[in-house]
This record gives structure tokens, sequence and C-alpha cells, in this order.
């Protein structure tokens, strides 16, 4: 018996990702949930917190890049994926949010992320 995971919805539709893909959102918000997920090893609920981030937002404004770019919203998601978790976090990054330096970029923000909402829990 194979079990798909529930994608959780955006909480912050006006902003983040969503807000950013207008459009677009309803069909690329999956695409991205999973892709990140599998690029980041990290839990939906992770991804999901991250994309209704402000840094959500600047990961839908380079997935626009690649879509004004020509590529479908598949390929557009993929390639911002494959972008960010290219970069590595560097020695300011990792001061100013306590990110390990050397992380891949978007593994870095997606459990920076869920350690802000963790913290203001408390």
């Amino acid at each position: 018996m194979t079990t798909t995971k529930q994608i959780p919805t955006s909480q912050n539709e006006a902003w983040g990702f969503w807000g950013t893909m207008n459009d677009d959102a309803q069909a690329a918000w999956p695409i991205a949930m999973t892709a990140i997920s599998d690029a980041t090893c990290q839990p939906l609920e992770s991804v999901r917190l991250f994309l209704d981030s402000r840094h959500g937002r600047h990961f839908a404004d380079d997935v626009l890049n690649e879509l004004h770019a020509g590529s479908n919203p598949q390929e557009a998601i993929l390639a911002s994926t494959q972008r960010w978790m290219s970069w590595s976090i560097g020695r300011l990054t990792s001061k100013q949010h306590g990110i390990p330096k050397g992380l891949p970029y978007l593994t870095g923000f997606v459990i920076h992320c869920e350690i802000v909402e963790e913290a203001m829990a408390d």
C-alpha cells in the first residue's frame, strides 16, 4: 500500500511564495513543497514555514525569473531549487541568522524558519 504525504497549505497567501507567485501559486505550491523537501531532506511543514516567509518570497522571485526565461513551472522550480542548494551559507549570513557556515543555502533557511517558528511558540 502506498501512502502519499498531505501537502500543507500556505498560511500566508498574501505574501511569501504564494503571494509572489500570484496566478501561478496554486499549481506551483505542491511542486515547490515537494522539490524543496526532497532536496533539503526536511519535513513538508518546515518547507511550508520557509515558503510562507520572506525567504520564500525571494525563492519565488527566482522561480519567476525562470518562468519569464521560458521554463515551465516544474523546470523553473527545479532550477531554482538546484541553484539555492548550490549556494553555501557564508560568514555574514551565518553571523546574522545563526545558520552554520557552509550549509547549503536552501537547507539553512528551511531549518532557520522552523527554528524561528519554534522560538516564537515558546
